[in-house]
Parts: C-alpha cells; sequence; structure tokens
C-alpha cells in the first residue's frame, strides 16, 4: 500500500488539497486506508526525501511549506527543455498531431467555462506531454515532471483564480500557433514568455498566503 498511500497524498500536496504547514498524522492516515502504519511511514519518508512534508522529531509530520529556491531550479529545468521541445515540435509536426495539440486547448476552454481549475490543469499538462511526444523526446517530459513538484503547487495556487486561467490559455495558443506554422524560434520564445509568466503570480499570491512559502526574500 505505500505506493499507494504515496501517489495519494502527494497528488493531496501538490493540488493544495493539504496545505503547507497542515499536520498529517501518521496513525489517521493508516485509519484511513485500513492499514499499519509501516507503509505510512514509507510514504511518509519518499515524500521528505522530495521535500513535501517535514519531518519535525517528537513533534510531527508537516505539510512542507513551498520552497521558493526549488521552484526557481526547475523553472529553469522547464525552459531549458521545453523551449528546445517546442522548436522540434514545429520542426516534427505532422497533420494528426496538429489537430490533438489543438484538442487539448478546446479541454482548456472546456474547464474554463465550467470553473474546473483541476481540470484545466490537467489538460494544460497534457499539453507540455504531448509537445514533448510530437518533438520525438516523450522521456524528457519525464524529467521535467520529477523535478516540478514544487513549481506545480504554486501553479495550483495560482490556476484557482480564472483569470489566471484565462491569461495561461492565451499564452498555449500561442505557442500552439507556432508549433503548428512551423516556427521554431518563434514557439521557443513564446514558451519562454510563457513559462516565465508563472512568477507574476507570486507577489499576489505571497500577501494572501505568506505563511506558505519559504525564501520569499530572494523571490524573482
Amino acid at each position: 500500500m505505500a505506493p499507494q498511500i504515496y501517489d495519494d497524498l502527494r497528488e493531496r500536496i501538490v493540488s493544495v488539497a493539504l496545505v503547507p504547514g497542515e499536520l498529517l498524522s501518521e496513525v489517521r492516515v493508516a485509519q484511513d486506508y485500513g492499514v499499519s502504519r509501516t507503509p505510512v511511514r514509507e510514504a511518509f519518508k519518499r515524500l521528505e526525501e522530495e521535500q513535501l512534508v517535514e519531518v519535525v522529531p517528537k513533534v510531527g509530520t508537516y505539510v512542507a511549506r513551498i520552497d521558493l529556491g526549488a521552484v526557481r531550479d526547475s523553472q529553469f529545468i522547464r525552459q531549458t527543455l521545453e523551449c528546445r521541445i517546442v522548436e522540434l515540435a514545429a520542426e516534427r509536426i505532422r497533420p494528426a498531431e496538429r489537430s490533438r495539440l489543438i484538442a487539448t486547448l478546446t479541454r482548456q476552454q472546456e474547464a474554463i467555462d465550467a470553473e474546473d481549475s483541476s481540470g484545466f490543469f490537467r489538460a494544460d499538462e497534457q499539453m507540455h506531454e504531448l509537445l514533448a511526444a510530437i518533438s520525438g523526446h516523450s522521456s524528457a517530459w519525464g524529467v521535467i515532471h520529477e523535478v516540478k513538484a514544487q513549481l506545480d503547487r504554486l501553479r495550483r495556487i495560482a490556476l484557482a483564480d480564472p483569470r489566471r486561467q484565462r491569461q495561461r490559455l492565451i499564452e498555449h495558443r500561442a505557442i500552439v500557433e507556432r508549433v503548428c506554422a512551423g516556427d521554431g524560434a518563434g514557439a521557443s520564445a513564446a514558451m519562454r514568455k510563457h513559462l516565465a509568466s508563472i512568477f507574476d503570480a507570486i507577489g499576489n499570491i505571497a500577501v494572501e498566503h505568506e505563511h506558505y512559502f519559504d525564501g520569499l526574500q530572494s523571490a524573482p
């Protein structure tokens, strides 16, 4: 059960259903899953290694605050890989893939219309993953996904605001338009602008949720 507990808790932390600073009771989690405390401890250990929980000896386990240093690092990795990904995708895209890529934009619009921020996030992820596949480097998305947990927590908070969802969709359309047109340089520039936009939200989010973050003093 440890992998399932880990996956469930990780998703709840990244989606901010479990908020930074919240106490995680080993006993309560074990009761919820109907298991002993051993697999819960194993799940907590993996989450601690990813800096998603903080274990305070003799006190308890807490959802870790969002580390903006880790956000910057994961953003650097995303920008480095994804700007190259869209350049290659623009060179290699085929007609059927254009249709699939445009369909991810349709799903994003549908999620906005339904006021479904989780659905928008999923469709957003599907678009980026598909671009990696079109580029011929599907495994690159796995690398990106592995390192962006802290970044995704910030994104999920930001995307709770429908205005930011609409702005992200505008940016996504610009990327897809350039890829479909075979304009690698334009796609790369659009991707770089898109990925930088998440930092525009940090100031406003920090005002409302300062206790969610570590490293605000060094935020870009």
